[in-house]
Protein backbone atom coordinates (compact mmCIF):
# COMPACT_ATOMS: atom_id res chain seq x y z
CA UNK A 1 0.00 0.00 0.00
CA UNK A 2 1.36 3.48 -1.21
CA UNK A 3 1.88 5.60 2.21
CA UNK A 4 0.82 8.84 -0.19
CA UNK A 5 -2.96 8.32 -0.34
CA UNK A 6 -3.82 12.76 -1.71
CA UNK A 7 -1.83 14.57 -3.48
CA UNK A 8 -2.57 17.79 -5.35
CA UNK A 9 -0.44 20.73 -6.41
CA UNK A 10 -1.85 24.06 -7.70
CA UNK A 11 0.31 27.62 -7.76
CA UNK A 12 3.03 28.54 -5.85
CA UNK A 13 1.77 28.33 -1.68
CA UNK A 14 2.44 26.51 1.60
CA UNK A 15 2.73 22.55 1.97
CA UNK A 16 -0.20 21.18 3.74
CA UNK A 17 0.69 17.73 5.15
CA UNK A 18 -2.40 15.28 6.29
CA UNK A 19 -1.78 12.31 8.51
CA UNK A 20 -4.56 9.95 8.43
CA UNK A 21 -3.98 6.74 10.47
CA UNK A 22 -1.46 7.62 12.86
CA UNK A 23 -3.39 4.61 14.78
CA UNK A 24 -3.79 1.99 12.51
CA UNK A 25 -7.44 1.76 13.95
CA UNK A 26 -8.68 5.11 12.62
CA UNK A 27 -9.73 4.63 9.15
CA UNK A 28 -11.71 7.96 9.24
CA UNK A 29 -9.04 10.40 8.23
CA UNK A 30 -7.49 7.97 5.30
CA UNK A 31 -11.06 8.27 3.73
CA UNK A 32 -11.52 11.42 4.08
CA UNK A 33 -8.31 11.99 2.18
CA UNK A 34 -9.59 10.24 -0.43
CA UNK A 35 -13.01 12.08 -0.85
CA UNK A 36 -11.06 15.56 -0.19
CA UNK A 37 -8.62 14.25 -3.27
CA UNK A 38 -11.44 13.17 -5.78
CA UNK A 39 -13.26 17.01 -4.51
CA UNK A 40 -10.14 18.59 -5.75
CA UNK A 41 -9.76 16.51 -9.23
CA UNK A 42 -13.35 17.88 -10.29
CA UNK A 43 -13.38 21.23 -8.82
CA UNK A 44 -11.18 22.89 -11.98
CA UNK A 45 -13.42 21.20 -14.11
CA UNK A 46 -16.91 22.14 -13.02
CA UNK A 47 -15.49 25.45 -11.32
CA UNK A 48 -13.46 27.36 -13.76
CA UNK A 49 -12.47 30.68 -11.98
CA UNK A 50 -11.11 27.64 -9.04
CA UNK A 51 -7.41 28.57 -7.86
CA UNK A 52 -5.65 26.54 -5.27
CA UNK A 53 -2.43 27.34 -4.01
CA UNK A 54 0.35 25.49 -2.75
CA UNK A 55 0.24 21.55 -1.93
CA UNK A 56 -1.85 19.21 -0.33
CA UNK A 57 -0.57 15.62 0.70
CA UNK A 58 -1.96 12.99 2.95
CA UNK A 59 0.09 10.26 4.50
CA UNK A 60 -1.57 6.99 6.51
CA UNK A 61 0.72 7.22 9.70
CA UNK A 62 1.05 3.73 10.50
CA UNK A 63 1.17 1.54 7.70
CA UNK A 64 1.10 -2.44 8.52
CA UNK A 65 -1.33 -0.95 11.58
CA UNK A 66 -3.79 0.36 9.32
CA UNK A 67 -3.96 -2.82 7.20
CA UNK A 68 -4.20 -5.08 10.17
CA UNK A 69 -7.05 -3.11 12.14
CA UNK A 70 -5.58 -2.08 14.76
CA UNK A 71 -3.98 0.89 17.36
CA UNK A 72 -0.36 -0.04 16.74
CA UNK A 73 2.14 -3.00 16.51
CA UNK A 74 4.67 -2.65 19.21
CA UNK A 75 4.08 0.96 20.15
CA UNK A 76 1.79 3.86 20.07
CA UNK A 77 3.36 5.58 17.22
CA UNK A 78 2.02 8.84 18.47
CA UNK A 79 4.49 8.63 21.67
CA UNK A 80 6.82 7.60 19.45
CA UNK A 81 8.26 11.03 18.11
CA UNK A 82 10.73 11.63 19.93
CA UNK A 83 14.42 12.47 18.95
CA UNK A 84 16.39 9.30 20.74
CA UNK A 85 13.87 6.70 19.14
CA UNK A 86 14.05 8.15 15.74
CA UNK A 87 17.83 8.31 15.97
CA UNK A 88 18.16 5.08 17.50
CA UNK A 89 20.11 2.08 15.90
CA UNK A 90 17.62 -0.09 17.71
CA UNK A 91 15.36 -1.78 15.73
CA UNK A 92 13.78 -3.15 19.32
CA UNK A 93 10.26 -2.21 18.04
CA UNK A 94 8.04 -1.83 14.86
CA UNK A 95 7.00 1.18 15.27
CA UNK A 96 10.87 2.96 14.62
CA UNK A 97 10.87 1.48 10.78
CA UNK A 98 7.16 3.43 10.56
CA UNK A 99 8.74 6.81 11.85
CA UNK A 100 11.95 6.72 9.28
CA UNK A 101 9.37 5.75 6.70
CA UNK A 102 7.43 8.99 7.21
CA UNK A 103 10.15 10.88 8.32
CA UNK A 104 11.95 10.40 5.02
CA UNK A 105 8.12 11.17 3.35
CA UNK A 106 8.06 14.48 4.73
CA UNK A 107 11.70 15.69 4.01
CA UNK A 108 11.51 14.45 0.16
CA UNK A 109 8.06 16.87 0.04
CA UNK A 110 9.85 19.57 1.87
CA UNK A 111 13.18 19.07 -0.39
CA UNK A 112 10.88 18.85 -3.32
CA UNK A 113 8.51 21.27 -2.69
CA UNK A 114 10.65 24.07 -1.08
CA UNK A 115 7.81 25.61 0.77
CA UNK A 116 8.28 28.82 2.69
CA UNK A 117 5.49 27.43 5.35
CA UNK A 118 4.48 24.09 6.40
CA UNK A 119 1.20 23.04 8.19
CA UNK A 120 1.11 19.36 9.86
CA UNK A 121 -2.94 17.86 10.10
CA UNK A 122 -2.72 14.85 11.75
CA UNK A 123 -6.34 13.20 11.72
CA UNK A 124 -7.82 11.22 14.66
CA UNK A 125 -10.74 10.06 15.92
CA UNK A 126 -11.87 8.46 19.45
CA UNK A 127 -12.92 5.35 20.67
CA UNK A 128 -15.96 7.06 22.65
CA UNK A 129 -18.64 9.50 21.11
CA UNK A 130 -19.73 13.01 22.13
CA UNK A 131 -17.55 15.24 20.85
CA UNK A 132 -14.92 16.78 18.29
CA UNK A 133 -12.01 18.87 18.96
CA UNK A 134 -9.11 20.18 18.37
CA UNK A 135 -5.35 19.64 20.49
CA UNK A 136 -3.01 22.69 19.88
CA UNK A 137 0.51 23.22 20.19
CA UNK A 138 1.36 26.40 22.34
CA UNK A 139 1.97 28.42 19.22
CA UNK A 140 -0.34 31.24 18.11
CA UNK A 141 -0.85 30.30 14.55
CA UNK A 142 -1.69 26.23 15.84
CA UNK A 143 -3.91 28.34 17.85
CA UNK A 144 -5.54 30.42 15.08
CA UNK A 145 -5.60 27.87 12.45
CA UNK A 146 -7.63 24.99 15.20
CA UNK A 147 -9.97 28.28 14.88
CA UNK A 148 -11.26 27.06 11.74
CA UNK A 149 -12.81 23.94 13.07
CA UNK A 150 -15.92 25.00 15.23
CA UNK A 151 -14.57 23.05 18.05
CA UNK A 152 -13.45 23.08 21.27
CA UNK A 153 -10.20 23.80 21.55
CA UNK A 154 -7.63 21.61 24.06
CA UNK A 155 -4.84 23.26 25.46
CA UNK A 156 -2.19 22.00 27.92
CA UNK A 157 -1.37 18.37 25.54
CA UNK A 158 1.94 19.76 25.23
CA UNK A 159 3.25 19.77 28.92
CA UNK A 160 1.36 16.79 30.19
CA UNK A 161 1.96 13.97 27.21
CA UNK A 162 5.24 13.10 25.02
CA UNK A 163 6.19 12.23 21.73
CA UNK A 164 3.10 13.30 19.98
CA UNK A 165 3.26 14.98 16.21
CA UNK A 166 3.01 18.48 18.10
CA UNK A 167 5.97 17.96 19.87
CA UNK A 168 8.13 16.96 16.71
CA UNK A 169 6.89 19.11 13.92
CA UNK A 170 8.58 22.82 14.32
CA UNK A 171 10.59 24.65 13.12
CA UNK A 172 13.91 23.58 14.18
CA UNK A 173 13.23 19.63 13.10
CA UNK A 174 11.53 21.05 9.79
CA UNK A 175 14.06 23.52 8.90
CA UNK A 176 10.99 25.89 7.70
CA UNK A 177 8.28 27.48 9.49
CA UNK A 178 5.92 24.93 11.05
CA UNK A 179 2.09 24.86 12.50
CA UNK A 180 1.30 21.43 13.37
CA UNK A 181 -2.30 20.48 15.58
CA UNK A 182 -4.62 17.57 15.87
CA UNK A 183 -8.14 17.46 14.99
CA UNK A 184 -10.28 14.72 16.37
CA UNK A 185 -13.36 14.45 14.21
CA UNK A 186 -15.95 11.73 16.03
CA UNK A 187 -16.05 8.01 16.78
CA UNK A 188 -13.71 5.74 15.31
CA UNK A 189 -16.98 4.06 13.26
CA UNK A 190 -19.14 6.99 13.05
CA UNK A 191 -19.93 7.42 9.50
CA UNK A 192 -19.63 10.99 10.04
CA UNK A 193 -16.64 10.68 11.44
CA UNK A 194 -15.26 10.94 8.08
CA UNK A 195 -17.65 13.79 6.58
CA UNK A 196 -16.53 15.97 9.78
CA UNK A 197 -12.84 15.26 8.41
CA UNK A 198 -13.47 16.54 5.21
CA UNK A 199 -14.99 19.67 6.92
CA UNK A 200 -11.79 19.85 8.31
CA UNK A 201 -9.75 20.02 5.98
CA UNK A 202 -11.60 21.78 3.61
CA UNK A 203 -11.15 24.55 6.43
CA UNK A 204 -7.94 24.08 7.16
CA UNK A 205 -6.79 24.65 3.26
CA UNK A 206 -9.25 27.87 3.57
CA UNK A 207 -7.90 29.39 6.51
CA UNK A 208 -4.07 29.09 5.51
CA UNK A 209 -5.08 30.76 2.19
CA UNK A 210 -5.06 27.41 -0.19
CA UNK A 211 -8.15 27.90 -1.44
CA UNK A 212 -11.04 31.07 -1.58
CA UNK A 213 -13.64 31.36 0.53
CA UNK A 214 -15.56 31.95 -2.39
CA UNK A 215 -15.14 28.32 -3.59
CA UNK A 216 -16.00 26.88 -0.56
CA UNK A 217 -19.19 25.24 0.34
CA UNK A 218 -21.01 26.17 3.48
CA UNK A 219 -22.30 22.86 4.10
CA UNK A 220 -18.30 22.26 5.75
CA UNK A 221 -19.01 25.20 8.46
CA UNK A 222 -22.27 23.98 8.97
CA UNK A 223 -21.17 20.13 9.44
CA UNK A 224 -18.70 21.29 12.16
CA UNK A 225 -20.78 24.22 13.75
CA UNK A 226 -23.94 22.10 14.71
CA UNK A 227 -22.21 19.32 15.87
CA UNK A 228 -19.70 21.45 18.03
CA UNK A 229 -22.64 23.83 19.67
CA UNK A 230 -23.38 22.11 22.68
CA UNK A 231 -19.37 21.93 23.82
CA UNK A 232 -16.91 24.14 25.08
CA UNK A 233 -15.12 26.50 23.68
CA UNK A 234 -11.60 25.99 25.38
CA UNK A 235 -10.64 24.07 27.59
CA UNK A 236 -7.31 22.62 29.53
CA UNK A 237 -5.81 19.40 30.15
CA UNK A 238 -5.25 18.75 33.69
CA UNK A 239 -4.89 14.94 34.18
CA UNK A 240 -3.97 11.93 31.77
CA UNK A 241 -4.52 8.56 33.46
CA UNK A 242 -1.89 7.18 31.70
CA UNK A 243 -1.92 2.66 32.05
CA UNK A 244 0.22 -0.41 31.21
CA UNK A 245 -1.26 -3.57 29.72
CA UNK A 246 -0.59 -4.86 33.39
CA UNK A 247 -2.65 -2.63 35.17
CA UNK A 248 -5.86 -4.58 33.77
CA UNK A 249 -7.74 -1.33 33.48
CA UNK A 250 -11.07 -1.26 32.67
CA UNK A 251 -12.98 2.14 31.80
CA UNK A 252 -16.79 2.31 33.48
CA UNK A 253 -19.37 2.25 30.51
CA UNK A 254 -21.41 4.75 29.24
CA UNK A 255 -19.08 7.78 29.39
CA UNK A 256 -18.66 10.41 26.04
CA UNK A 257 -16.25 13.03 25.27
CA UNK A 258 -17.30 16.46 28.10
CA UNK A 259 -19.15 15.01 30.06
CA UNK A 260 -19.44 16.21 33.53
CA UNK A 261 -17.63 14.19 36.32
CA UNK A 262 -17.65 14.65 39.83
CA UNK A 263 -14.80 14.65 42.06
CA UNK A 264 -14.71 11.45 43.86
CA UNK A 265 -16.64 9.27 40.97
CA UNK A 266 -15.74 5.82 40.05
CA UNK A 267 -14.51 5.97 36.69
CA UNK A 268 -12.34 3.15 36.17
CA UNK A 269 -11.15 -0.27 37.81
CA UNK A 270 -7.64 -1.62 37.52
CA UNK A 271 -6.10 -4.47 39.37
CA UNK A 272 -5.54 -2.23 42.38
CA UNK A 273 -9.27 -1.40 42.77
CA UNK A 274 -11.59 1.10 41.70
CA UNK A 275 -10.30 4.77 40.48
CA UNK A 276 -12.24 7.67 41.40
CA UNK A 277 -11.76 11.55 40.08
CA UNK A 278 -9.42 14.28 42.18
CA UNK A 279 -11.85 16.87 41.52
CA UNK A 280 -15.00 18.44 39.58
CA UNK A 281 -13.68 17.98 35.49
CA UNK A 282 -14.93 16.56 32.21
CA UNK A 283 -14.08 14.11 30.64
CA UNK A 284 -12.36 13.47 27.00
CA UNK A 285 -11.13 10.49 25.18
CA UNK A 286 -12.31 7.22 27.25
CA UNK A 287 -10.31 4.19 26.95
CA UNK A 288 -13.25 1.60 24.94
CA UNK A 289 -10.45 -0.47 23.09
CA UNK A 290 -7.93 -3.15 24.05
CA UNK A 291 -5.12 -1.10 22.82
CA UNK A 292 -3.74 2.44 24.52
CA UNK A 293 -1.49 4.08 26.87
CA UNK A 294 -3.88 6.77 28.20
CA UNK A 295 -7.13 5.10 30.61
CA UNK A 296 -8.92 8.92 30.27
CA UNK A 297 -8.11 12.24 30.23
CA UNK A 298 -9.29 15.19 32.33
CA UNK A 299 -10.42 18.69 31.10
CA UNK A 300 -11.91 22.01 32.49
CA UNK A 301 -13.35 24.08 30.83
CA UNK A 302 -11.80 27.81 30.93
CA UNK A 303 -14.27 30.13 28.45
Amino acid sequence: MNRIICDYKGEEGPLLIVFGAMHGNEPAGVEALKMVQKMLDVEPITNLEFHFKGRLVGLIGNLKAYEQKQRYIDRDLNRCWIPELIESTDNSFYEQHELRENLACVHNLIEEYQPTEVIMLDLHTTSSYGGIFTIVTNDQKSINIAKAFHAPVITGFMEILKGTTLHYFSDVTMKVPTTALTFESGQHDETLSINRAIAGIVNCLKVVGMVEEKHVENIHDKILIDYAKDLPKVVHLIECHSIEPADQFVMKEGYVNFQKVQEGEHLADDKNGPIHTKEDALILMPLYQKQGEDGFFLVRETR
